[in-house]
């Protein structure tokens, strides 16, 4: 009988370019962090004819792990989930060794199913590469369920559900972007930050900044899971409900404290005037 997963695990990273690895993999050493950026994009567009000069996953530095956890409950052939916490894991502080020691031995503990936006693709490779770059272990990960259902099973959704891939049929219809998914489902997307600004806010020492914007792309790839797992039948729209009214009540709580979610949530209303909720 196949494990059931008993937590949620809603997760996002941010990166910048590993510039400490181009001296080993090209042979420019020059000590310039914007010299080495150069030329590690200037190796990626050779290797790529000249199509692609964003770094592969093994040249990401890890900056930042935000992650959402919720309770799973099952009734029957449905499930609900009950949002327990939002946060970005360890301090602004943390070097990248203390932030991917940290979401390891949290993940072994918690035994989770992932959930992802393109997280196959890319975050989880690049927290597996670095990792290793630190000699992080993860038995959990790699030696969990058998042969068809693990989280290196591509179709075991039930261990890591990477939206990006089921939403497009694994590759049969296009890959959208989370922006574009969260532009059809009156969600915020993103607003104000992206992914390529996050280099730049590093060097401007904003960590907060970017630990922040993860977060909301955490909280944007949660709303779009429970409509996915709406749309699959799943969830109920009493379940669906109840746990959009949790993200709400969440933010009501913690907005003041934490004024990105406000942010999220004001976004929110204007994407769909404040139709939040499935009617019945």
């Amino acid at each position: 009988m196949a494990m059931q997963h008993q937590n949620l695990f809603v997760f996002d990273i941010e990166t910048v370019p590993d510039t400490d690895a181009v001296p080993n993999l090209t042979g420019f050493d020059d000590p310039d962090s914007a010299a080495r950026r150069a030329e590690l994009e200037r190796y990626h567009l050779e290797i790529t004819d000249g199509r692609n000069a964003f770094p592969r996953q093994p040249f990401h530095k890890v900056v930042a792990i935000s992650f959402l956890e919720a309770e799973i409950e099952r009734d029957g052939s449905h499930e609900g989930y009950f949002l327990k916490e939002l946060r970005t894991g360890g301090e602004a502080g943390f070097n990248e060794r203390q932030l991917l020691q940290g979401f390891f031995q949290y993940f072994e503990r918690l035994r989770p199913r992932l959930v992802s936006f393109n997280g196959r693709g890319f975050d989880l490779p690049v927290l597996k590469y670095r990792a290793m770059m630190h000699g992080i272990p993860a038995p959990w990960l790699h030696q969990a369920g058998d042969k068809w259902n693990s989280y290196s099973s591509r179709y075991s959704w039930d261990w890591h559900c990477d939206l990006m891939d089921q939403l497009s049929d694994y590759g049969a219809s296009a890959r959208v972007k989370l922006n574009e998914v969260c532009a059809v489902l009156g969600l915020p997307g993103k607003f104000g930050v992206d992914g390529s600004k996050i280099a730049a806010m590093i060097d401007a020492g904003e960590i907060e900044a970017v630990r922040e914007y993860c977060e909301t792309d955490v909280l944007n790839t949660y709303l779009v899971y429970l409509r996915t797992m709406l749309h699959r039948g799943l969830m109920t729209t009493e379940g669906y409900n109840r746990a959009i009214a949790d993200v709400i009540t969440m933010i009501k709580a913690e907005g003041e404290t934490r004024p990105h979610l406000q942010e999220f949530m004001n976004a929110w209303g204007e994407a769909c005037k404040n139709s939040f909720l499935i009617e019945i």
